[in-house]
């Protein structure tokens, strides 16, 4: 497996165009089962994932065409097709790989009648069941039956839209019911749903092809069911977690970076917290500017669902605190195993306890390089971040993680003046 050698204490400034979202990505790369027609989605990053669902989407029938990349940072174009499925089974092998192939439940249901899901993985951070996507697909008269590993479902007549109240909001189960509502019969109303961008941003290109949604953004959808859906183009939204990451990567290392194409208002918890640990933050054109701007201070901070905190963040920012004058308390409210990179970070220096859901940061004036081990998405680049801060030199192993969702970053993190090489495995 490739590993990634970082030597630290650089100072980061230029200017960095940031990907499309990945969690914006995938389940607008599922929508594309709810139409016979063409549906077009640019700016996707080229990161494992994508790969992934896109095996899993030519497993069902898909048909996939790729543009090049331009290299100019917008990443590429695809155009799915999914005119002839032949398949409505999720295997195993796929899934297993990503959490996110659970997206394809809905969608299938609501056009096929039928599907068979694999029950999914992704990263070890926690319990994160489908029960909420199963209540939901059941209150919309979808039959479910849980056998040898597999969710199947099946509505030989077609779902009926429902009101469906979340228990907690979730992400991955507003998605895939505000998708499979698209081609329910009757109204849909969603209560307690999840809000990120990347919800909205679903639901945008859902309305270019022909659904009926309305609320998004709020914690109430309303999908008008239709009887069928037409093809479209959609632009990806900016990645606002790989935006987060070069903002905390440019304060902890003493230095300035524009972030171009994100955006203040999907930042907005984060950019708090940058504030108040002393952090320059200012909104240019299309980007936003951070900057180090002194001593960093402590700040105590809790994640939640959006616009609150995003748990995606909360690894990177504790590199930031574990450099900050003062103690800072960090709260987990939304994965119980999310603190998995602490050891690593306590290797290089970094004075963290944890109980329970909670992680005590006491500032340091240093950190040291180490050899780590990333153990989950988020808590790779956390590494990267904490070797870009540290004295010497760091070695981070299983990086496949990191390639999950960050598109080219030691390409990137070079450009604005990093010591970082991949070394192949």
């Amino acid at each position: 497996m490739d590993k990634i050698r970082i030597r630290g204490g650089r100072p980061l400034h230029g200017d960095v165009k940031i990907s499309g979202a990945k969690n914006a990505a995938l389940p607008l790369m599922v929508a594309a089962l709810l139409t016979d027609a063409p549906v077009t989605l640019s700016r996707v990053p080229q990161l494992a994932d994508i790969d992934t669902l896109a095996k899993l989407l030519a497993e069902l029938g898909v048909n996939i065409e790729t543009s090049e990349n331009t290299g100019d940072g917008d990443g590429h174009a695809i155009t799915l097709t999914a005119a002839r499925i032949t398949n409505t089974t999720a295997p195993y092998d796929l899934v297993r790989r990503m959490r996110a192939s659970i997206l394809v439940l809905g969608p299938l249901v609501a056009r096929f009648r039928e599907a068979a899901v694999s029950l999914p993985g992704g990263c070890a951070i926690g319990t994160r069941p489908v029960d909420l996507h199963l209540a939901g697909l059941e209150r919309l008269g979808a039959r479910i039956v849980l056998e040898e590993g597999y969710i199947r479902a099946s509505a030989p007549g077609g779902l009926k839209g429902a009101e469906f109240h979340f228990a907690s909001p979730s992400v991955g189960a507003t998605e895939n019911l505000m998708m499979a509502a698209t081609l329910a019969e009757g109204e849909t109303v969603l209560h307690n749903a999840a809000r990120e961008p990347e919800i909205t941003d679903l639901a945008e290109c859902l309305i270019g092809m022909g659904a009926n949604i309305t609320g998004a953004g709020s914690d109430c959808l309303r999908i008008q069911g239709q009887p069928s859906l037409h093809g479209t183009k959609h632009q990806i939204m900016a990645d606002r977690i790989e935006a987060g990451t070069y903002a905390i990567a440019a304060a902890i290392t003493g230095g300035s970076i524009t972030l171009f194409g994100a955006r203040a208002g999907h930042l907005a918890s984060p950019i708090e917290c940058l504030r108040q640990a002393g952090v320059t933050v200012e909104e240019r054109g299309d980007g936003l500017r951070v900057a180090a701007n002194g001593p960093l201070r402590s700040v105590n901070l809790t994640t939640h669902p959006y616009p609150g905190f995003p748990t995606d963040l909360q690894a990177q920012i504790m590199v930031l605190l574990a450099l900050a004058d003062g103690a800072s308390l960090i709260g987990e409210t939304v994965f119980e195993n999310r603190f998995m990179h602490v050891p690593e970070l306590a290797r290089m220096g970094a004075d963290i306890s944890v109980s329970g859901g909670n992680a005590l940061v006491r500032g340091v004036a240093s950190l040291r390089g180490a050899p780590v081990m990333a153990t989950d998405l988020r808590a790779s680049s956390c590494l990267v971040l904490a070797g870009l801060a540290a004295e010497g030199e760091t070695v981070i192993s299983r990086v496949y993680h990191l390639d999950r969702g960050y598109e080219r970053i030691e390409t990137k993190l070079a450009a604005l003046g990093a010591d970082i090489e991949r070394i192949a495995s």
